[in-house]
């Protein structure tokens, strides 16, 4: 279960791509990276954010914490600019937040940056299984903090649930975007990545993070109306997306072997 924390001072926006999250203070007093469920992308980015961020723990992979954040309207409102605002007030209510990691730098490949063999097949391996596009050289989404990388940013991935009735199109792709991964070039393990991984995603997991998501999150799609269906649609994509595993491996290891 995730925690709810309650948004208690608005810091500073980061203006970085469409969704302008912020860094908030919540009344754990801690902060927080917060994804506002009032920004152009919807809710459906929110729910890719959890549940990939899920999944990612579920793989091992480090995933800063993330809570459910209450969002008040009186939170910004002495704020000038007048978007935030807007965003603010479009998203009062549940929204999603992630541990603030201060201090933590992007990951850079330009800058001399380089992961192990083993961390790179797995992350390779989740952003296949996610389809996730957002995790490439100019937008890496990988933080460095304390000598260990950190996951983030999800958005942008489970594309499909943007088209309900190409669910099943999309559960069997091999994912052919996976050749602009940051972290291609060291995924040089990519088999027993799967071998380690694949047996991690059960349905009883797929079950617990599907139940994660509020219902407020789910709204009604052709092919998937009500938020029972939905889950249940989610369930059947993941299922079905572990089955095409063997597909966007030999996509992964055929992509990085052209860029070599």
């Amino acid at each position: 279960m995730l925690r709810t924390v309650c948004a208690t001072r608005y810091v500073t926006p980061l203006r970085e791509g469409g969704s302008l999250p912020a860094i908030v203070e919540a009344d754990d007093l801690g902060l927080y990276v917060l994804k506002f469920r009032g920004a152009g992308q919807g809710p459906l980015a929110l729910v890719a954010e959890l549940i990939a961020g899920q999944i990612g723990r579920a793989l091992g992979l480090k995933i800063p914490e993330l809570v459910f954040a209450e969002v008040d309207a009186a939170l910004g409102r002495t704020e000038p600019d007048e978007e935030v605002r807007d965003l603010l007030r479009a998203s009062v209510g549940l929204n999603l937040a992630m541990d603030y990691l201060p201090g933590s730098v992007m990951f850079d490949p330009a800058a001399g940056d380089r992961a192990d063999a083993d961390l790179a097949s797995r992350a390779v391996w989740f952003d296949s299984f996610i389809t996730n596009v957002d995790r490439t050289p100019r937008n890496p989404n990988l933080l460095c903090w304390h000598r260990s990388l950190y996951f983030i940013d999800h958005g942008a991935a489970l594309y499909f649930h943007h088209n309900w009735r190409d669910i099943d199109r999309m559960a069997a792709t091999r994912f052919t975007p996976i050749r602009e991964h940051v972290l291609l070039p060291w995924a040089s393990a990519m088999e027993e990545a799967d071998a380690a991984l694949r047996p991690s995603l059960t349905e009883a997991v797929f079950a617990d993070v599907v139940g994660t998501v509020p219902d407020e999150w789910l709204l009604p799609a052709p092919g998937a109306e009500t938020p029972e269906e939905k889950r249940a649609a989610y369930m059947q994509y993941f299922l079905r997306r572990l089955q095409a595993a063997p597909d966007f491996v030999a996509e992964a290891i055929r992509a990085r072997a052209e860029i070599l």
